[in-house]
């Protein structure tokens, strides 16, 4: 199964953006689903239904750090690295979507949700929002650039 269609299951099940991209590489750096899955979760909605940066966006940015990031503080050429992947991946991104801002992606005129509860996911759920397709491009752009 490759990562995209992996992204779209977990997604499809009901877990959020950031889950179900950082779930669907999730064994490829050693962590278990169930760690995943908690460690994703906070980043959904745009950070808690917030609405600001994507959740699968935030989520591909843990995924390339965790192939490729500093462990030493100093270590300005591992962050420069990090760094130049994760704009990689942002660039590619935008080639796909119009924003890497989820109010944005959403076409929303509010910034923030008044509520944290998640909205149901129902077939006008899925009709009207751009989340599967994003999680789909978020997942198919890292495996890209992890194998290529």
């Amino acid at each position: 199964m490759t990562a995209k269609e992996k992204a779209r299951s977990y997604f499809l099940e009901g877990f959020n953006c950031s889950q179900s991209v950082f779930c669907a590489f999730s064994d490829r750096f050693g962590i278990d689903e169930e760690t995943a899955k908690k460690i994703a979760a906070g980043l959904g909605g745009g950070v808690g239904r917030m609405r600001e940066v994507c959740g699968a966006v935030s989520a591909s940015a843990m995924v390339l750090g965790s192939v490729c990031a500093p462990v030493d503080g100093s270590d300005k050429e591992s962050k420069m690295k990090n760094y130049e992947l994760v704009r990689e991946f942002a660039d590619r991104f935008l080639e796909r979507q119009p924003s890497v801002v989820c109010r944005e992606l959403l076409k929303m005129r509010v910034k923030m949700e008044k509520t944290p509860m998640p909205d149901d996911r129902t077939a006008e759920y899925y009709k009207n929002r751009p989340c599967l397709k994003v999680v789909e491009d978020a997942a198919e752009i890292l495996e890209d650039m992890l194998e290529g």
